[in-house]
């Protein structure tokens, strides 16, 4: 039995260049274009498994047919939910918080198949921060690396000077826990390419 083609249900260049990383390279990229707001009383792990679902199920709608991958990223400290940083302002107010504290990232992925079947998965990775400096804050928002990312920076970039202990999946803080990702894949018949 051949394997439905595979579909990515995210705009993000970070997702698609970690499934590339692992040998897995979608048909097609079609983002959903759902609302992302947190319930209220809505946790940060049940809204990051939420949020995959949901982009799953609306590409799924278009494509019912394929292996629909969907994924999010929240990053809190405690129980607040850090935004995804779409101005300088939001960036510092990010920043700061993370300074000198641990916080969490919680990672969501949901597969939808050929006649609903599904998975999920979820993963948490601890991250702690060094207690940045006003000078430090300042030099990494000039980067413009925190725009569109979750709590307001990008592990994979210049905040890694930041980062003095992690603890679980560094990918899931890119934005893509790939061990689970790939299990899942691997457990619907995907081949993960060589070339």
């Amino acid at each position: 039995m051949t394997a439905p083609a595979l579909i990515l249900a995210s705009a993000s260049p970070r997702r698609l260049a970690l499934l590339d990383q692992i040998g897995f390279r979608p048909t097609l990229v079609d983002p959903a274009d759902i609302d992302e707001t947190p319930r209220k009383g809505e946790t940060p792990l049940l809204l990051a498994e939420r949020l995959a679902l949901e982009k799953a199920r609306a590409v799924a709608e278009r494509h019912p047919d394929a292996l629909i991958l969907g994924a999010d990223t929240v990053v809190a400290c405690g129980r607040r939910i850090l935004p995804k940083a779409i101005t300088l302002e939001a960036a510092e107010h990010c920043l700061t918080l993370l300074s000198g504290r641990r916080h969490r990232v919680f990672g969501g992925v949901a597969l939808i198949g050929p006649g609903g079947r599904r998975a999920q998965r979820r993963v948490i990775t601890s991250v702690a921060f060094k207690r940045l400096t006003a000078d430090e804050i300042q030099w990494y928002l000039a980067s413009e690396e925190w725009h569109g990312k979750a709590g307001g920076y990008a592990i994979q970039g210049r905040a890694a000077r930041f980062v003095r202990e992690l603890v679980g999946s560094y990918s899931n803080v890119v934005g893509l826990p790939l061990f689970e990702t790939a299990q899942m894949l691997c457990g619907w018949g995907l081949q993960a390419s060589t070339a």
